[in-house]
């Protein structure tokens, strides 16, 4: 025994709902204009109502072969050519039962039965043509709806799939940093360093893994990678960080900090020997997030380009692409007063959860 999925029980319901109230309506104009006729003649509205109710009862057979039309995917000529063949036959017994209950009424006249013919051939002709155009543009609005749902699909797995090859570079930096303490022979900061790089695994792993996070969560996992860069460092790693609360709802690629931070502390801070600063600001500025990066290294200009086209910057340069379009900004920028600064303006756009609460 077969069963109708559920989407063909609602299409089943929409076209009863469609047909039911498209023929009252049409009936209710059809009595309404011959007003003046209805109250001179009391049989007037049998007159007019058998003829609708057997075309009514007409597009119920046209409906399953419009149906199969449809499944041959035909041009618009084709269809409304087979579509007239049909309504040519089905108004044939319309016609003439509609003429013999009238029948018993009154005399009906032969030229009576030929107007009801064509009056049925071009209303179910109609019919047709508006079943074909629902059905079209059902088609193509779900055909579209499939494509935008695909290419989200799409830009999702890529963005994911470039936030995973973070993963790996992270750990294999965090490694090699326990690995520098160990062979310093400061094991205590290497055991904390282990503890910390754990917790941010677990972090890691037990959130959802998602293409966007809040500027909030992704700073708590930003400051948790400091806590490991700062385990390692000392006190030549001080950091700034000014995030208003009106930014902190906002949504972000997901880490997309950690990889900008790493390049900060590993080129401009790490190889001074008096060590350095890291900026993290964040601000409105109309429909714009803006987030800027910096670091107080003494580097150049041309060593910093040189160290800073690595996996972090390409793999943020890549998500931004993806996630963005060209609706985005990432530029680095070299003051004056030295080190390095990475500015990105991104869309802003709110969690609504957080909005809520």
């Amino acid at each position: 025994m077969q069963f109708m999925s559920r989407e063909n029980v609602l299409n089943l319901r929409s076209f009863w709902k469609v047909q039911i109230i498209g023929w009252c309506c049409y009936y209710l104009f059809d009595l309404v204009e011959s007003i003046h006729s209805f109250m001179t003649n009391r049989v007037f509205v049998i007159e007019e109502s058998m003829p609708i109710l057997f075309m009514f009862l007409g597009s119920f057979v046209l409906r399953p072969y419009c149906r199969s039309l449809l499944r041959q995917s035909p041009s618009w000529i084709a269809f409304e050519l087979k579509a007239g063949a049909a309504a040519i036959v089905i108004s044939l017994p319309v016609a003439c039962a509609a003429g013999l209950v009238l029948q018993n009424l009154y005399p009906v006249p032969w030229h009576a039965y030929l107007a009801m013919f064509m009056w049925s051939v071009f209303m179910l002709f109609m019919w047709c043509s508006l079943y074909f155009s629902i059905k079209q543009w059902q088609q193509s609005s779900m055909e579209k709806e499939r494509l935008l749902r695909a290419e989200s699909e799409v830009r999702e797995a890529r963005l994911l799939a470039l936030r995973y090859q973070l993963n790996p570079h992270f750990l294999f930096n965090s490694l090699n940093a326990v690995s520098t303490l160990v062979l310093d022979g400061n094991a205590p900061a290497a055991t904390r360093m282990l503890a910390q790089i754990g917790d941010l695994l677990r972090t890691s792993l037990d959130s959802e893994v998602t293409a966007e996070v809040t500027l909030s969560q992704e700073l708590a996992f930003t400051e948790g990678y400091l806590a490991i860069e700062q385990t390692r460092l000392g006190e030549r790693l001080r950091i700034d960080i000014a995030v208003p609360f009106e930014t902190r709802d906002a949504l972000v690629p997901s880490m997309l900090l950690q990889p900008l931070i790493e390049n900060a502390v590993r080129y401009g801070v790490a190889p001074l020997v008096e060590g350095g600063r890291i900026r993290i600001n964040s601000a409105l500025h109309a429909d714009r997030l803006r987030i800027v990066i910096g670091n107080s290294g003494r580097c150049g200009e041309g060593e910093q380009k040189t160290n800073g086209n690595g996996i972090g910057l390409g793999n943020t340069a890549e998500r931004l692409k993806t996630l963005y379009g060209t609706d985005f900004e990432f530029s680095l920028g070299w003051p004056d007063a030295g080190g390095c600064e990475v500015v990105l303006e991104l869309p802003l756009r709110r969690a609504r959860s957080l909005q809520e609460v």
